[in-house]
Protein backbone atom coordinates (compact mmCIF):
# COMPACT_ATOMS: atom_id res chain seq x y z
CA UNK A 1 0.00 0.00 0.00
CA UNK A 2 1.35 3.64 -0.57
CA UNK A 3 1.56 5.83 1.33
CA UNK A 4 -0.52 9.38 1.43
CA UNK A 5 2.07 12.01 0.73
CA UNK A 6 1.43 15.18 3.17
CA UNK A 7 2.06 18.85 2.30
CA UNK A 8 5.41 19.84 3.06
CA UNK A 9 5.33 22.29 6.11
CA UNK A 10 7.18 25.57 5.90
CA UNK A 11 7.75 27.14 8.74
CA UNK A 12 9.27 30.39 9.55
CA UNK A 13 10.56 31.11 13.08
CA UNK A 14 11.68 34.16 12.82
CA UNK A 15 15.07 35.70 14.01
CA UNK A 16 15.66 33.36 16.81
CA UNK A 17 14.41 34.78 20.15
CA UNK A 18 11.56 32.85 21.39
CA UNK A 19 9.01 35.91 21.77
CA UNK A 20 9.12 35.55 18.21
CA UNK A 21 8.34 32.82 17.27
CA UNK A 22 4.48 32.42 16.52
CA UNK A 23 2.26 30.35 17.90
CA UNK A 24 0.99 28.95 14.36
CA UNK A 25 4.99 28.44 14.12
CA UNK A 26 4.87 25.76 17.39
CA UNK A 27 1.37 24.57 16.28
CA UNK A 28 3.13 23.63 13.03
CA UNK A 29 6.35 21.74 14.59
CA UNK A 30 4.04 20.07 16.66
CA UNK A 31 2.72 18.23 13.65
CA UNK A 32 6.51 16.56 12.18
CA UNK A 33 7.16 13.68 12.07
CA UNK A 34 10.34 15.38 10.32
CA UNK A 35 12.37 18.42 10.67
CA UNK A 36 14.68 19.89 8.39
CA UNK A 37 16.47 22.24 10.53
CA UNK A 38 19.87 24.66 10.35
CA UNK A 39 22.31 24.35 12.93
CA UNK A 40 20.59 28.29 13.91
CA UNK A 41 17.80 26.18 14.95
CA UNK A 42 18.82 22.62 15.89
CA UNK A 43 18.06 22.94 19.16
CA UNK A 44 14.33 25.25 18.69
CA UNK A 45 10.75 23.05 19.88
CA UNK A 46 13.06 20.58 22.10
CA UNK A 47 9.91 18.94 23.21
CA UNK A 48 9.34 17.74 19.68
CA UNK A 49 9.90 14.35 19.20
CA UNK A 50 10.60 14.28 15.39
CA UNK A 51 13.31 13.09 13.26
CA UNK A 52 15.54 16.29 13.31
CA UNK A 53 17.96 16.49 9.91
CA UNK A 54 20.52 19.38 9.22
CA UNK A 55 19.52 20.70 6.23
CA UNK A 56 23.29 21.93 5.49
CA UNK A 57 24.39 23.33 2.36
CA UNK A 58 23.80 20.60 -0.65
CA UNK A 59 20.00 21.85 -1.69
CA UNK A 60 19.50 18.89 -4.05
CA UNK A 61 20.58 16.35 -1.25
CA UNK A 62 18.08 17.54 1.22
CA UNK A 63 15.33 18.23 -1.07
CA UNK A 64 15.96 14.43 -2.06
CA UNK A 65 15.56 13.45 1.79
CA UNK A 66 12.57 15.46 2.34
CA UNK A 67 11.07 13.43 -1.23
CA UNK A 68 12.40 10.16 0.70
CA UNK A 69 10.76 11.28 3.84
CA UNK A 70 7.60 12.28 2.66
CA UNK A 71 6.81 9.38 0.29
CA UNK A 72 6.80 7.30 3.64
CA UNK A 73 3.70 9.17 4.15
CA UNK A 74 5.63 10.92 7.33
CA UNK A 75 4.94 14.84 8.02
CA UNK A 76 7.95 16.75 6.95
CA UNK A 77 7.88 20.63 8.61
CA UNK A 78 11.21 22.62 7.18
CA UNK A 79 12.11 25.65 9.83
CA UNK A 80 13.76 28.58 8.11
CA UNK A 81 14.97 31.29 10.00
CA UNK A 82 12.84 34.71 9.66
CA UNK A 83 10.22 34.34 6.96
CA UNK A 84 10.34 32.09 4.31
CA UNK A 85 9.86 34.57 1.55
CA UNK A 86 13.33 36.28 2.07
CA UNK A 87 15.93 34.29 0.58
CA UNK A 88 15.20 30.66 2.69
CA UNK A 89 15.19 26.86 1.64
CA UNK A 90 11.86 27.35 0.67
CA UNK A 91 12.03 28.29 -2.95
CA UNK A 92 14.03 25.74 -4.13
CA UNK A 93 11.35 23.41 -1.75
CA UNK A 94 8.41 24.86 -4.01
CA UNK A 95 10.03 24.56 -7.12
CA UNK A 96 10.45 20.93 -6.36
CA UNK A 97 7.44 20.28 -5.00
CA UNK A 98 4.71 22.59 -6.35
CA UNK A 99 3.01 25.17 -4.57
CA UNK A 100 0.21 23.04 -4.42
CA UNK A 101 2.06 20.38 -2.11
CA UNK A 102 3.26 23.24 0.60
CA UNK A 103 2.26 24.79 3.31
CA UNK A 104 3.54 28.31 4.23
CA UNK A 105 3.85 29.63 7.49
CA UNK A 106 5.24 33.27 7.53
CA UNK A 107 7.51 34.42 10.70
CA UNK A 108 9.31 37.65 11.61
CA UNK A 109 11.75 38.34 9.32
CA UNK A 110 15.06 40.64 10.80
CA UNK A 111 14.63 42.97 8.28
CA UNK A 112 11.39 44.01 9.87
CA UNK A 113 13.00 44.13 13.41
CA UNK A 114 15.52 46.20 11.79
CA UNK A 115 13.81 48.73 10.64
CA UNK A 116 11.47 48.49 13.27
CA UNK A 117 14.28 48.93 15.67
CA UNK A 118 14.74 52.70 13.68
CA UNK A 119 10.82 53.23 13.63
CA UNK A 120 10.90 53.35 9.87
CA UNK A 121 8.80 51.44 7.29
CA UNK A 122 10.22 49.10 5.15
CA UNK A 123 8.13 48.81 1.79
CA UNK A 124 9.89 50.90 -0.30
CA UNK A 125 12.96 49.17 1.00
CA UNK A 126 15.70 47.08 -1.49
CA UNK A 127 16.63 44.21 0.28
CA UNK A 128 19.59 41.97 -0.94
CA UNK A 129 21.55 38.78 -0.20
CA UNK A 130 25.66 38.76 0.71
CA UNK A 131 25.24 35.30 2.79
CA UNK A 132 27.75 33.55 0.41
CA UNK A 133 29.52 36.69 -1.78
CA UNK A 134 29.14 39.81 -2.44
CA UNK A 135 25.98 40.73 -4.40
CA UNK A 136 26.43 41.41 -8.14
CA UNK A 137 24.11 45.03 -8.32
CA UNK A 138 25.17 48.54 -8.96
CA UNK A 139 24.97 51.92 -6.99
CA UNK A 140 22.60 53.07 -10.13
CA UNK A 141 20.15 50.15 -9.37
CA UNK A 142 20.12 50.51 -5.81
CA UNK A 143 20.32 54.52 -5.56
CA UNK A 144 16.74 54.98 -6.37
CA UNK A 145 15.53 52.67 -2.98
CA UNK A 146 16.78 55.43 -0.45
CA UNK A 147 16.59 52.20 2.26
CA UNK A 148 18.67 49.42 1.55
CA UNK A 149 19.42 45.92 3.06
CA UNK A 150 22.15 44.16 2.93
CA UNK A 151 21.37 40.41 4.65
CA UNK A 152 24.65 38.44 5.55
CA UNK A 153 26.94 37.80 8.53
CA UNK A 154 30.78 37.11 6.76
CA UNK A 155 32.86 39.78 8.21
CA UNK A 156 33.61 41.12 4.77
CA UNK A 157 29.93 42.63 4.88
CA UNK A 158 30.56 46.16 6.09
CA UNK A 159 33.39 46.93 4.23
CA UNK A 160 31.84 46.02 1.10
CA UNK A 161 28.69 47.97 1.68
CA UNK A 162 31.29 50.61 3.18
CA UNK A 163 32.62 50.64 -0.02
CA UNK A 164 29.73 50.63 -2.58
CA UNK A 165 28.91 53.77 0.03
CA UNK A 166 31.79 55.76 -0.33
CA UNK A 167 32.90 54.99 -3.82
CA UNK A 168 29.21 54.81 -5.18
CA UNK A 169 26.80 56.31 -3.61
CA UNK A 170 28.20 59.08 -2.37
CA UNK A 171 27.29 61.33 0.38
CA UNK A 172 23.88 62.01 1.96
CA UNK A 173 23.72 57.85 3.36
CA UNK A 174 24.14 56.70 6.78
CA UNK A 175 25.30 52.86 6.83
CA UNK A 176 23.90 50.79 10.20
CA UNK A 177 25.28 47.10 11.53
CA UNK A 178 22.54 45.85 13.22
CA UNK A 179 23.67 42.47 15.10
CA UNK A 180 21.76 39.30 16.62
CA UNK A 181 18.62 41.32 16.91
CA UNK A 182 15.71 40.15 19.28
CA UNK A 183 18.71 38.52 21.06
CA UNK A 184 19.97 39.65 24.61
CA UNK A 185 23.64 40.42 22.86
CA UNK A 186 21.75 42.47 20.43
CA UNK A 187 23.52 45.51 19.05
CA UNK A 188 22.98 48.55 16.25
CA UNK A 189 26.29 50.40 15.47
CA UNK A 190 26.47 53.32 13.20
CA UNK A 191 29.83 53.01 10.67
CA UNK A 192 31.12 56.71 9.78
CA UNK A 193 32.07 56.92 6.14
CA UNK A 194 35.56 57.50 7.44
CA UNK A 195 35.39 54.81 10.36
CA UNK A 196 37.79 51.10 9.58
CA UNK A 197 35.10 48.68 8.80
CA UNK A 198 37.28 45.48 9.57
CA UNK A 199 35.94 44.90 12.72
CA UNK A 200 34.13 41.25 13.40
CA UNK A 201 30.81 41.14 12.79
CA UNK A 202 27.92 38.14 14.10
CA UNK A 203 27.18 35.94 12.00
CA UNK A 204 23.55 36.89 12.81
CA UNK A 205 24.11 40.63 10.73
CA UNK A 206 21.62 43.12 8.47
CA UNK A 207 23.97 46.07 7.36
CA UNK A 208 21.21 49.24 6.35
CA UNK A 209 22.08 52.22 4.39
CA UNK A 210 19.69 54.52 5.10
CA UNK A 211 19.36 58.15 3.41
CA UNK A 212 19.97 60.94 6.12
CA UNK A 213 16.93 62.82 5.65
CA UNK A 214 15.18 59.35 6.60
CA UNK A 215 16.79 59.49 9.84
CA UNK A 216 16.64 62.99 10.70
Amino acid sequence: MVAAKKKIIIVGCGPGAADYITPAAEAAAAKADVLIVSQRLKDLFPGCRAERIDSGTDVDGILDIIAARRNEGRQVVLLAMGDPGIFSLARPVIDRFGRENCEVIPGISSVQIAFARLSLDWQDARIISAFNSNPETTAADLRPAGKIAVLGGRESDPLWTAGLLRKQLGSGWRLLVCEDLTHPNERIREVGADEPTTFPVSTRAIVLIIREELLS
